[in-house]
């Protein structure tokens, strides 16, 4: 938005406090063009003050939510969608801006082949706007997972790769555009299929397993580092094989390598005790996701995962007519304030479990998930109780609170 002719806006947000550096400190966020800018240059170098103030009222600036795994949600199943595939992406990017998530990786359950043959061109990256959040690549949960841990996958579905690489390759079709596969790494060739995703810059998530701690060791070594939904779909906690849960205190992974676990903090996934488990002995691995599926933010009823149909029971999603768990309904504001909460971690953790961790873990530091200088000014401005008040993406206001104007903006007078 042009201030004058000659240059662009530069917005400065104040009485606020930041998430930077691993607190919440008291300072004023500065916006031009889109990105974060540093206010030592802009007053020493450039010599300029801001166009637009806007007055805060005291609450907390976030980078933007990013949803590493989500199946769909508002009526969009994004493994079986109805219609065109862009237009459901596009009706979930608009609707998850009131939580605060500014980007996301729409999740595709096990399909059939020709469903991925169909669906994934369609499923093309695209930048936060104010239309919605951005897409930042496919999730591909399944089908090469174990069928005693499928959860709500249907099993007709499951299979390996006895064919190595090119078998998953034959089933998807395509990997543009895919930036995280969920396997189980115990499947046959799982070395070599780890290894090539890798290679192609794809992030190799470990889930819906009955591996031992040694195969997800090994399968670390090879590259992967991600435990899709921890302590859901996989061998519980053994003192003598831990399974995959032991990967968060394992001594035998490569030096440096931090490896990073999506965890459903819902109040219905994972136990609160879970939860303080797994974030006291590795806190700088969590990634809060909500696996929400279609039926989130909508009322009670029966709804579509892929091919299975879905009860919801009050807050519960189950494949109906059984107690199997099958996604959440819950929104990413929600499943942060019940993480710091439930854990006790406090707000500043709990919130970069949904932005640096996630952004960590996808590699762009570099432009999401810090409020960083030059990074994309994609924030959210929450209150005390971590409930989104306003979502900005690239700058922009892309949604606030419906009860009307949340901040007083001033223009400066030059």
């Amino acid at each position: 938005m042009p201030c004058e002719k000659t240059k662009s806006c530069l917005f400065q947000y104040r009485n606020c406090r930041l998430l930077r550096d691993h607190q919440l400190v008291t300072d004023d966020l500065w916006v031009r063009d889109g990105k974060i800018m540093d206010p030592e240059k802009l007053f020493f170098e450039e010599k300029v003050n801001a166009d637009l103030q806007i007055d805060c009222n005291g609450n907390i600036i976030s980078p933007g939510f990013i949803e590493s795994q989500i199946n769909g949600g508002f009526g969009i199943d994004f493994s079986k969608c109805k219609g065109s595939v862009r237009e459901g992406l596009k009706k979930v990017a608009r609707g998850i801006l009131a939580h605060g998530v500014t980007s996301f990786c729409p999740t595709m359950i096990s399909s059939p082949k020709e469903t991925y043959h169909k669906t994934l061109p369609e499923m093309k990256k695209f930048d936060g706007s104010k239309e919605g959040a951005g897409m930042l690549g496919i999730h591909l949960e399944g089908p090469f997972i174990s069928r005693e841990k499928k959860g709500a996958h249907p099993e007709q579905y499951i299979c390996s790769f006895d064919g190595g690489f090119q078998d998953l390759l034959d089933m998807y079709g395509s990997l543009d555009d895919v930036a995280i596969v969920t396997l189980a790494p115990e499947h046959e060739k799982s070395k070599e299929v780890i290894q090539q995703l890798v290679s192609r810059g794809i992030i190799v998530s470990l889930g819906h397993t009955i591996c031992s701690l040694v195969q997800g060791e090994e399968a670390v070594h090879q590259g992967a580092t991600f435990i899709t939904h921890l302590f859901n779909a996989m061998l519980p906690f053994h003192h003598r094989d831990p399974h995959l849960v032991g990967l968060l205190t394992s001594q035998k992974l490569p030096k440096g390598i931090q490896v990073y676990y999506g965890i459903i903090s819902d109040g219905i996934h994972t136990h609160p005790a879970a939860l303080r488990i797994a974030q006291r002995v590795n806190p700088e691995g969590t990634v809060l996701i909500t696996d929400a599926i279609q039926a989130m933010g909508l009322p009670a009823g029966k709804y579509i995962l892929g091919e299975q149909e879905i009860e919801i029971q009050g807050k519960i999603a189950v494949i109906a007519g059984t107690d199997t768990l099958s996604g959440s309904i819950a929104t990413m504001d929600t499943v942060v304030k019940h993480y710091a909460k439930a854990t006790a971690c406090g707000m500043v953790e709990a919130l970069e479990a949904a932005t640096l961790h996630p952004a960590k873990l996808l590699r762009i530091t570099d432009r999401k998930g810090t409020l960083d200088y030059e990074t994309d000014a994609d924030f959210v401005i929450l209150n005390d109780r971590l409930e989104p008040q306003a979502t900005y993406i690239a700058g922009d206001l892309v949604w606030e609170l419906p009860s009307g104007k949340t901040f007083k903006v001033k223009k400066v007078e030059k």
